[in-house]
Parts: structure tokens; sequence; C-alpha cells
């Protein structure tokens, strides 16, 4: 009896001792795997932070970006608002290059000092403005090489189809709803006759023979007058000076012809300083030139120096102004308040920034004029898709923009023509 109580006693403790071991056992392994996990969670959230850093550090600021321009002397504005972006960010981050003054001729030469933007490892966008022959073919070429980079087109002049094929964004002012607002404006300034001024080979290029079937029938719609005058091209043997002498000498002709309430519009730049001079002597409204700006024309015209203001538009604008209306021109002259290609170099660029950034998106008209107006504080923007007026399919990377017009007077004005809703009719006219 006593042996019994004995092995009792024994085997009671043996299991004592058992359970305790194995409390013992799942402690340790609760703990180990806890330990493990959470080092696991620290190593996990360590590298989800580095990664995301190592991501902010390249969209952030440790990307490059080109842009492409003509010369000062060729394409000063545009040239201008490309150095204004360079000044924002650095030149450590933003590369400016030329094309040939002569690009027609020195194709190669154009192609080439776009593609070699692309050397550059840390290159996410380029941008050309204006994007002119050569540019769709070094847009492809950078394609092949390096997909990751941005290819936008500012003002482009290939042949849509063209350069949409090859760049991610085209951008173009609105040729279509300014064919209507110039005219819309036109007659609520009182003008009763439109004179347009070209010459053959603009009238080839489909935006500009569209955008005078747009101002015929928007004369129409407005019971306006519309007629045509044909002036030399400045790129033929009579050059700039014999082009800009037919202007002068015609002009009043055509103020007599027409009434002093006729406005006048013209689709070459030379052309445009002599026909303000005229219209400010003899008569008779300019709405906005082809490629508006307070820089288009105007200087020459006015005979003032800016040299002081260069860069500052609103300086620019309001030097201008006080040059018209000293000459009587006051509500009878326009222009976008901020120059087109020095907005357009520098607001694409910024808009290529917004979308390397994840912040816009790269064909949202919205996002676009955002970035634009960084470069144009006051004035509205709007725009649309280029419609194909076959097809009446509109194009998702070619986006058409327009500046509200700012007449010049005492005081000045905005025309709201950015708030103007265009008749859809318009954008299939041809």
């Amino acid at each position: 009896m006593k042996n019994l109580k004995k092995i009792m006693s024994l085997l009671l403790i043996l299991a004592m001792v058992f359970v305790l071991a194995s409390c013992g056992n799942k402690t340790t392994t609760v703990e180990t795997t806890t330990n493990e996990t959470t080092e696991e969670a620290e190593e996990t959230e360590e590298t989800e932070e580095t990664e995301t850093e190592a991501e902010t550090t390249e969209a952030g600021d440790d990307f490059h970006i080109g842009i492409v321009t003509g010369s000062v002397s060729q394409s000063e504005d545009d040239r201008r608002g490309a150095e204004a972006f360079q000044a924002k960010y650095g030149e450590d981050r933003v590369t400016l290059a030329i094309y040939p003054d002569n690009f027609t001729e020195e194709l190669e030469t154009t192609i080439q000092t776009i593609v070699n933007l692309s050397d550059d490892p840390k290159m996410k966008a380029i941008i050309v403005n204006q994007a002119v022959q050569g540019t769709t073919e070094a847009f492809r070429q950078i394609k092949e090489k390096r997909p990751d980079i941005l290819c936008i087109a500012g003002e482009a002049h290939e042949d849509p189809g063209e350069i949409t094929s090859a760049a991610d964004l085209s951008l173009r002012n609105d040729f279509v709803a300014r064919g209507y607002l110039i005219i819309r404006t036109a007659h609520e300034l009182g003008c009763d006759s439109f004179v347009h001024i070209s010459f053959p080979r603009h009238m080839s290029y489909e935006s500009m023979s569209r955008r005078v079937a747009i101002m015929k029938k928007a004369c129409e719609e407005f019971g306006m007058t519309f007629a045509m005058e044909t002036a030399p091209d400045p790129t033929t043997d009579v050059g700039v000076p014999g082009a800009q002498a037919y202007i002068l000498e015609h002009v009043p002709e055509w103020i007599e012809k027409y009434g002093t309430n006729s406005a006048y519009f013209c689709t070459n730049d030379a052309h445009t300083e002599p026909l303000i001079k005229q219209l400010l002597e003899y008569g008779g409204y300019f709405i906005e030139a082809d490629l508006p700006s307070p820089l288009m024309g105007y200087p020459g015209a006015l005979g003032i120096d800016l040299s002081q203001e260069a860069g500052d538009f609103d300086a620019i604008l309001k030097k201008v102004e006080a040059a018209v209306v000293e000459k009587n021109g006051a509500d009878r002259f326009g222009t976008w308040a901020f120059s087109y290609g020095y907005t357009l170099s520098a607001g694409l660029a910024e808009h290529a920034v917004n979308v390397i950034n994840g912040e816009s998106d790269i064909t949202d008209i919205d996002d676009i004029s955002k970035a634009l107006a960084i470069y144009s504080p006051g004035a509205e923007w709007n725009g649309s898709n280029y419609t194909n007026a076959d097809t009446g399919v509109k194009v998702d990377n070619d986006i058409l923009v327009y500046q509200d017009t700012y007449i010049m007077g005492n005081p000045g004005h905005y025309m709201g023509a950015a708030e103007v809703e265009v008749p859809e009719e318009y954008f299939t006219l041809k």
C-alpha cells in the first residue's frame, strides 16, 4: 500500500512536470513567432518607405526636361518662354536647344538637334515649339530608343495626322474656334466688313483654308461682308521688304474700299507690322494677329522700345496699350495679353512636369489650361480636340487652344471669348 502511494505520487509529479514543460515550450514558440513577425513587418515598412522615397525623388525633382525652339531672331517669344521655364527650374534640370533658322533646308540637323536631347538618361520630356518640319521623324527616333520620354509638339508645321502619330501631345492655336470668335468680336465692336489678307502658299494649308471657310460662314451669321485680298509671299523674290511695302501701299485703298468699320486679318507675321501701322493712321480694326502677342507687330508699328520690359507681359501690354490709345486706336485694336509663343514654350513644359508627377493627364484640356495659366495670369484659356473635317472624328492627342481676346482702350478689356460656346457645325466646316 505504501509502495502504491509512492508510485502514485511519482506519477503525479511527472505529470505536473510534463504540463509545465509543455506550457513553457508553447510560450517560447509564441514569443519567437511574434518577434519574427514584428521584424518582418518593420523590414517591409522600411522597404516600402525606401521605395516611396525613391519614387518621390524620381517624379519630384530627379528628372530633366528639354525644350527646342527657333532662334531669338526668328522666334523670340518661343525662345523667351523656354528661358523663363529654365530660370524657374534651373539649368541643371532644363536643357534648351535651337533648331536651324533655315530648318526646311537643314532637315537632318533639325532632327538630330531634337533627338540628341534623348541621350540624357534622366530626360523625361522633350517639347518642340514651334514643331517645324522634321519633328515627327525626331519623335519617332526618340520613341524607338526611349519610349518613356514624353514628346510634345507646340504649333506643329507638319500635317496633323503625321505629328500626332509620333507625339504624345500636339498643341496648336484653335483655328476653328478663333475663325468664329474673331468675326464675332469684330461684330461686337461694330464692324460691318472683314478683310482676310494672305497668299496661295498659306491657303494651301488645311488649317488656314478651313479657317477662311469658317470666317465666311461666321460673317454670314452676323450679317457682315467678307472679303479676301492677296499680298506677296515674303518667302518669294520680293522678300520681306517688298511684302511689307505692298501692305503699306494698299491699306489706304482698302480702307477707302471697305470703310473704316472694316476689320483686317493677315496670315503672315511680316505683314502684321505694316498692317497695324496703316490701320492706326487711316482707320479700321485689328482684332488679333495670326499668332497673337502684344509683341507681334505693335512695337514696330508704334515705334516703341520694349527692351526694358522684356519678359514682363503686364508691363509690355501696358506700354503698348498706352501708345495705341495715344494714336486714337482705343477699342479698335486687340491682342492676346500674353504672347502665345512665350506661353506655349513655358506652359507645355510645365504641363509635362505635372504629367510626370502624376498630377495631370497628358491630353486633358483643363490640365493643359492650368499649366498655360501659370504664365498668363488673369487670361482665360479654352479649346477643343481637333476634329477631322472629313470623318468628324476627334483626335485625342491633337488639342486646339485659344486665349481670351484683349481689346486695348482706356480702359482695355477682355471680350469673354473663352466663355463663348462655338456652334458645333463650325468644327467640320471646310
